[in-house]
């Protein structure tokens, strides 16, 4: 379900074609990405993200989460793998596509906030908050747990991702993760927008039931 109706081809379409990766498949990126907890982090991530109710507002009103939650999470799985795993020409192009879709999208939120999904301050807390939430996820449910000298690697890799994808400054430290983090507190607060996220999220997933329990724990 999250590689798409046929898995193979998507696989050999990443890791088989020919031409130069933007990293080494075995560092830190490479494994923190290629990890199943990256499930757990994924989760996490949208849960922290939805606080910030600018970049919340804008995912609510064009991201069609609720709609075709599937579709959603295979794109971005998909632009993961991309990135992380594939030729450098198709990371550039899928970097390019998503540029291109945040252009695009532009609002205000139900508290009169007007937000432009490519503004770069909205851009690097999405980023911030994957990061974060990839690496803890990976740290503790990882089956090869970062040194220290690796958390700092994996969050500069990831960097030149995000710098990519119009966020900036980027940390390019675990220290530095934190602390830029911890810089977006004030803004963030609970709306109406991520307590229907979180409930569709944890309460209501596109699950069958016996999968269910497996998912809340």
């Amino acid at each position: 379900r999250v590689a798409g109706p046929d898995p193979a081809q998507a696989r050999a379409r990443v890791h088989a074609a020919p031409g130069p990766r933007w990293f080494d498949p075995d560092s830190p990126i490479g494994r923190v990405h290629g990890d199943a907890s990256m499930f757990v982090g994924g989760i996490r991530a949208l849960l922290l993200q939805s606080l910030h109710p600018r970049a919340m507002a804008a995912v609510a009103a064009h991201s069609g989460y609720r709609g075709d939650p599937w579709g959603r999470l295979q794109r971005t799985a998909t632009f993961l793998a991309t990135t992380t795993f594939g030729p450098a020409e198709d990371a550039a192009r899928a970097v390019a596509i998503v540029r291109a879709v945040h252009a695009r999208v532009s609002g205000t939120t139900s508290q009169g906030e007007p937000y432009e999904a490519s503004d770069p301050h909205l851009v690097r807390w999405v980023h911030l908050a994957e990061v974060d939430s990839f690496l803890l996820a990976h740290q503790r449910l990882g089956a090869r747990p970062l040194s220290d000298e690796e958390c700092d690697e994996y969050v500069a890799q990831v960097a030149v991702v995000g710098h990519a994808l119009g966020a900036a400054p980027l940390p390019t430290t675990l220290a530095g993760l934190h602390e830029a983090l911890g810089a977006y507190r004030p803004e963030l607060r609970g709306t109406t927008e991520a307590r229907e996220a979180a409930a569709f999220l944890l309460r209501t997933p596109p699950l069958p039931a016996p999968a269910r329990p497996v998912y809340g724990l």
